[in-house]
Formats: structure tokens, C-alpha cells, sequence
């Protein structure tokens, strides 16, 4: 079920978060707070909403749920012997690995087998389940959490509302279960948290319904039109929009997935923080997408050494991890080449950040450099096929032409687009600076300034909705993953 459904928005989120807040004042009333109805009312609802889009992946969320469950038991049993204890974490994250690669990648391998080696190897077409990487990733990290004794391995009931979720289920964030855990007996509702709950979840579908998609259907047309040709400013064009809508469609994502967390009482850390104001592929990637790169620092990066076995070992791990993020992405070269890509940046970073040269460039030097890297590189991310990438890539520097164009920048650059653009530029870069901060702390001291506040982003909820209401474009990119 997608958060800008109609049936998500005024049937599941009102029946699911009212249920919720009487089952728990019930619960708090009561006293009986070992019956946990409220839990296992979120746990039916989240199973209800994983299996909107396909009946059976509930049976597969719930074949999830028990195997790590079982997985995370037995690592807790045989904690009394150290070597039967890496045996079991190990063969749980590889069986678990392995219905990963057997869902996402098989059928990637087999037919990257049949073209180099000119083989006939059947293809399975498997029909991959929704979140499936998201879903994987959270029950490595509940098995190896209780592997290191930073977790314990907690009830059926908790692992179950940790792996099933619906605010983070399908597209994350990715919550560690050492993070998840305390707040399940630890939690509170109260006005101010659920204030800024809702507050989170409007920003966030502004965020995705009036910038994402208008910038991913713009796109979307441009693609379209390939065909007709497409001269040098056009193609910029796409690729900026583009770099503005991975963005804003999956930032707004975890806004209104953090804000759901916040009005059941969860508090989730950022997944973005400015990425597009880095000034290195290492910041960049300090400040994208957070909760994936705390999990692969804590679960591959680590384990493989980190930084602690010598510089080229750092940087052979550097490059594995953001090897693997390319290839966790999809199944496609253009992922690997995508992840590849970013891993050469940063080891290229790390080899001269202490040269006296990179420290003396200028930060808007080192800024503009790093952008068109990341722009670049989402162009090879955004297309599947290289050689398409390659094609789309020639003609923004001009290396292919077209004879004919049957539609020209001036028609793409429209005056509501360039608007649009211009406060999509402002927002994932002017924001940062601590004025804005001041501002909200001082609207938020002011009762009369919070009121306007209020009015203004419901305002702007509802203006999102009239946008879902008109538009045909709305398919979140994340998704896919």
C-alpha cells in the first residue's frame, strides 16, 4: 500500500493510529500492560498493509518473522559456547543472504551467465517480494545484535512488530534492533510527540507529492520524448530534475515513515540530513540515506576490519561496502557500476584529504565538484541498460546530436517547472543554515506563531492531496529496492 493511496490516507492511517492510541489508553488505564493489545493491533495492521498489494506476501512477512525469531533463539542459547555461537550467526546471516540473492539476483546471474559464457540456463522469473532488501536487512541486524549481546532475542510478539512495521517495512528506514528493542517496553504518546508526528507527516508528503512527482513526471516526459530527440540543455535539464527528485521522493518517504513511528511512540534516526550542501562523496554519503550506511558500517564495514587493520585494508573495505550498496540496490550493472563509482570517489577522498592541496581548494570548489559527480552518477543509477546510460550521458556533453528536435529546452523549461526547481534547489540547501533552525525554536515558543504554523502546513496537506487527486505520477522510487 502506497502512503499517497487514497485508501492509506483516509481509510488504514485514521482506522489504524485511532485504534491504536484507545487500545493503548485502554492498556495504560487498565494497567494490564503485559496484554499489549495495542501491539498486536499494530502487528495485524502493518500485516494488512503489507500484503495490500499482494495477499500472499503476508504468508511471506510471517515466514520472515518466525525464521528470525527461531535464528535469534538459538544464537541466544548457545551463547555459553563462543565457536557454536558464530556457527549459528553465521549460517543465519547466510541463509538469510541467501533468500535475498535467490529472490533479487538469480535470474540477474543466470542471464549474465547465458551472455558471457553463450549458455542456456532457464531463467526462474521469480516474483520478488515487496521491501524484500529492507526486510532482510532488519533480521541480520536483529541476529547479529543478540550474537554481540547488544540485544537480546525478545518475544515473538517483538520481533514481529520490529520485522512488520508498516511505517518502515517496505521502504525503511533500516531501524537496527538494538535501537528498536528499548523502545518497545519504553514508549510514550503525548500531545507534543504526536504534534510533531503529524507536523513530520505533512512535510513529508509535500515533500514527495507537490516536488517529487511533479519534477519525476517532468522527467518521465522528457524520457519520453527521446525518441523525437533531445538537445544538450534539455538533457542538463533531466538530469538536474531528476537528481531533485530521488531526493525529495525518498526524503519524503522517511519524513512521513519517521513521523508514523512518532505517533506510535517510536523515534527513528534521521535518513537524511542536506546531502546536496556535501563538499565530498564521503559527506555525501554521511548524510544520504543514513539508516543504510549505519547498517552496512555496522555489519559489513566492521566485520571486515574498518580502519583498523592498516590504510590499504581501510581502503579495500571502503570499496567493498559501497561495492555491495550498488549491488543491494538491484539487480543491474548499471547498480554496480553506480556503486563502483561512488566507491572509487571516496577512496579516492581518502588517499589525499590530508593533502595540503585538497585542504586549501575552496569549499564551493570542492562543493561543485562533488555535485556533478552525484549528478552524473544518478543518470547511471536512474537507467537501467549502460548502453542507454552511456547514450543519455553523450548527449548531455554534446557528444551525440540530433539533426532535428522535435521538442526544444523552451518547451521543458516552463515557468511553474523552473519555480519549482528553484525551491526544490533552496530547500536541500538553504535549509541547513541555522536560522531556520532559530526560526522554528521561536515559532514554536510562540502560540500564535505555532497556530500559523499549523494552519500552513495544513494548508499545504491539503494542497498535496488535490495534487494526488490530479496526478498520474506518484509511484515511489524507493519501492523497487
Amino acid at each position: 500500500m502506497l502512503f499517497t493511496n487514497f485508501i492509506f490516507l483516509f481509510v488504514f492511517f485514521p482506522l489504524c493510529v485511532g485504534g491504536y492510541l484507545v487500545l493503548w489508553g485502554i492498556q495504560k488505564k487498565t494497567g494490564k500492560v503485559n496484554l499489549r493489545i495495542g501491539d498486536i493491533f499494530l502487528i495485524f495492521a502493518s500485516l494488512g498493509f503489507y500484503g495490500w498489494a499482494r495477499l500472499e506476501g503476508i504468508l511471506y512477512l510471517c515466514i520472515y518473522i518466525l525464521l528470525a525469531y527461531a535464528m535469534g533463539k538459538m544464537i541466544e542459547k548457545k551463547d555459553s559456547s563462543v565457536d557454536k555461537s558464530k556457527i549459528a550467526v553465521g549460517v543465519s546471516v547466510l541463509v538469510l543472504a541467501g533468500i535475498l540473492y535467490f529472490y533479487k539476483y538469480i535470474d540477474f546471474t543466470l542471464q549474465s551467465l547465458n551472455d558471457i559464457l553463450q549458455t542456456d540456463f532457464t531463467l526462474f522469473y521469480v516474483l520478488v517480494p515487496l521491501g524484500i532488501s529492507f526486510i532482510t536487512f532488519s533480521a541480520i541486524s536483529y541476529v547479529v545484535d543478540i550474537y554481540r549481546g547488544n540485544s537480546t532475542a525478545g518475544s515473538l510478539l517483538d520481533v514481529a512488530l520490529y520485522i512488520s512495521f508498516f511505517p518502515k517495512v517496505v521502504s525503511g528506514p533500516i531501524v537496527l534492533w538494538k535501537d528498536f528493542q528499548p523502545q518497545i517496553q519504553h514508549r510514550t504518546v503525548n500531545d507534543v510527540r504526536f504534534t510533531y508526528g503529524l507536523n513530520r507527516i505533512m512535510i513529508g508528503y509535500a515533500k514527495k507529492v507537490l516536488l517529487a512527482d511533479s519534477f519525476g513526471a517532468m522527467v518521465s516526459d522528457i524520457q519520453q520524448s527521446l525518441v523525437g530527440g533531445m538537445d544538450v540543455p534539455t538533457a542538463w535539464w533531466c538530469a538536474l530534475l531528476y537528481m531533485l527528485q530521488i531526493y525529495y521522493d525518498f526524503a519524503g518517504y522517511s519524513d512521513i515513515a519517521l513521523g508514523l513511528g512518532e505517533l506510535f511512540g517510536f523515534r527513528f534516526k534521521e535518513n537524511f540530513h542536506f546531502p546536496y550542501i556535501s563538499a565530498s562523496i564521503t559527506e555525501f554519503w554521511r548524510r544520504w540515506h543514513i539508516s543504510l550506511g549505519t547498517w552496512f558500517r555496522e555489519y559489513i564495514y566492521i566485520p571486515l576490519g574498518g580502519n583498523r587493520k592498516g590504510k590499504i585494508r581501510t581502503l579495500v573495505n571502503l570499496f567493498i561496502v559501497f561495492l555491495v550498496t550498488g549491488i543491494w540496490h538491484g539487480a543491474g550493472w548499471n547498480y554496480i557500476l553506480w556503486g563502483a563509482l561512488n566507491g572509487m570517489c571516496m577512496l579516492i577522498e581518502r588517499c589525499i584529504r590530508d593533502k595540503k592541496f585538497y585542504v586549501r581548494i575552496p569549499y564551493v570548489v570542492k562543493w561543485g565538484v562533488t555535485m556533478f559527480i552525484v549528478l552524473i552518477s544518478w543518470q547511471i543509477f536512474r537507467i537501467a541498460s549502460l548502453s542507454d546510460g552511456a547514450d543519455s550521458l553523450k548527449i548531455m556533453f554534446g557528444i551525440t546530436g540530433f539533426s532535428s528536435v522535435n521538442f526544444t529546452f523552451a518547451y521543458y523549461f516552463t515557468p511553474k517547472m523552473i519555480t519549482l526547481a528553484v525551491f526544490g534547489i533552496l530547500g536541500a540547501t538553504a535549509f541547513h543554515k541555522k536560522c531556520f533552525y532559530n526560526i522554528y525554536s521561536k515559532v514554536n515558543e510562540s502560540r500564535i506563531l505555532f497556530v500559523i504554523q499549523e494552519v500552513a502546513l495544513f494548508g499545504i496537506m491539503i494542497l498535496a492531496v488535490m495534487f494526488i487527486i490530479n496526478s498520474t505520477y506518484s509511484p515511489f522510487i524507493y519501492f523497487q529496492y
